[in-house]
């Protein structure tokens, strides 16, 4: 199974239950359980790991026990290394702290004195045959998966010439309409009425709530299939978000951008994007204006201004006939 789980949540915290990490993630990591399978009691409340090389010998004071800990070749190798009294007593201390669980890498055998202090102490221990880097890796970025920030908004996302693009504005202003046309001229659509946004390493993500499919509501007709009607190159699953249109009723007394040099941003979990405030009309092509505002943002990322490009251009004509009158005036002097 490759889900990301349902985590309950206490207040502002997120927790994963360690019992549903194992029955999830179980092939994946390649995990088994050494302990008493009533050990599983505790919750993950992070996505960080850590590996406890100082904590096993008898240094607390930055130990991060909170998260799951990972023992690889060395810190297994140091245990054995020391004598049954000491590794007991150096082990019963570490597991005083309520660690949600210990994974040991590469199959490595563990010594039976941390196999019965952990069932005493109810901390689950597994094994995994993956090596410490591939499982260190891998359970990381299923954790950032799962606790990463995310809230859904009403709007429709699709994908136009790679670039995410989310169409929001008021309930009946003809996104979903919008979307419908673009995908009949070749773009994808991520999901329609509803997008859940994820927050991943200062990049969001949108994909839908949910996973019935790639239905949209078109008012008038109902609700239709996009991937059956059109084919499966016109959805996909989900999509980076890179610039965020607000469709609005066009208003006389609006004042709207018309060179483009300002660079309204919006900020969604904490990242900034580009939003661009769309007036629509009757008989306004709106879905070429969007394929313009995703190409105008590839070139953007290539460098290229059009905005800028046009002011420099007329500052130089202006600066230019500056030059020529003042020539003109000093000729006549």
């Amino acid at each position: 199974m490759t889900g990301t789980g349902s985590l309950l949540k206490v207040g502002n915290m997120k927790k994963l239950s360690v019992k549903e990490l194992y029955e999830l993630k179980k092939k994946d990591l390649s995990l088994s359980l050494i302990t008493h399978p009533n050990t599983m009691q505790g919750y993950i409340t992070t996505s960080f790991l850590n590996r406890p090389g100082l904590a096993l010998t008898g240094y607390f004071d930055r130990f991060e026990y909170s998260r799951i800990q990972i023992f690889g070749e060395t810190e297994i190798s140091y245990l054995q290394s020391l004598k049954e009294e000491v590794l007991y007593n150096n082990i019963k201390e570490a597991l005083v702290y309520d660690i949600p669980a210990i994974i040991i890498t590469k199959g490595l055998s563990v010594p039976k004195q941390i196999e019965f202090l952990a069932n005493e102490m109810m901390i689950p221990i597994f094994s995994s045959r993956l090596s410490t880097d591939k499982l260190f890796n891998s359970l990381r970025i299923y954790l950032q998966s799962v606790f990463a920030e995310s809230k859904t908004i009403h709007g429709t996302l699709i994908d136009v010439f790679g670039v995410g693009i989310l169409l929001t504005g008021k309930s009946g202003i003809g996104k979903s309409e919008c979307a419908l046309e673009l995908v009949e001229r070749g773009q994808r659509l991520i999901t329609d009425d509803v997008v859940k946004i994820t927050s991943k390493d200062d990049i969001l993500v949108g994909c839908a709530t949910n996973n019935y499919g790639h239905f949209m509501e078109v008012r008038g007709i109902g609700l239709i299939d996009v991937a059956k009607m059109f084919g499966i190159q016109a959805v996909r699953m989900k999509k980076r978000i890179d610039v965020q249109i607000e469709l609005m009723p066009w208003k006389d007394n609006m004042d709207y951008e018309r060179i483009g040099l300002s660079n309204n941003s919006v900020d969604i979990l904490g990242n900034k994007i580009p939003i661009i405030y769309l007036p629509i009309s009757p008989g306004k092509n709106v879905a070429v204006i969007i394929e313009v505002v995703a190409m105008n943002h590839i070139s953007k990322l290539f460098g290229y201004d059009a905005a800028k490009e046009y002011t420099n251009k007329l500052q130089e004509d202006l600066k230019r006939k500056a030059v020529v009158r003042e020539n003109q005036i000093e000729k006549k002097e």
